[in-house]
């Protein structure tokens, strides 16, 4: 078990205008994971601090950073800026691995759910 730092780029999301993907709207993520890429809620709560969450757009105005939080048996990406958005909650994130070539769907603060395809995942 390790933390891992994900980069999740934006997928193919025609309905919301994104029909190829974006390689430029995405996060990096780092995640407390366990040998088959799924979170750890252990690991994630010996290491709250170094969970971060940074979402990353051409457009500086969507650009922000929190933590990967969990509360009950959900996960999401937490934000302490009221201009970065709210909490951004992601689809069964708890039950996805997340490894290279993996997709995850990501409930934006716009109300859109949008889906993201993990490029990266660099053990730290």
């Amino acid at each position: 078990m390790s933390l891992t730092r994900v980069v999740m780029r934006l997928g193919r999301n025609p309905d919301a205008g994104f029909p190829d993907g974006d390689d430029h709207h995405g996060y990096v993520v780092i995640a407390p994971l366990d040998a088959d890429g799924k979170l750890d809620v252990e690991l994630w709560r010996a290491n709250k601090e170094a969970c971060t969450v940074n979402r990353f757009s051409p457009d500086a105005t969507e650009a922000a950073d929190g933590w990967l939080s969990h509360r009950a048996t959900r996960w999401f990406f937490r934000y302490d800026e009221e201009e970065e958005g709210p909490d951004e909650p992601v689809y069964r994130l708890g039950d996805h691995s997340m490894r290279i070539g993996d997709y995850l769907t990501i409930h934006e603060a716009d109300g859109d759910d949008l889906t993201y395809k993990i490029t990266e995942a660099t053990s730290l």
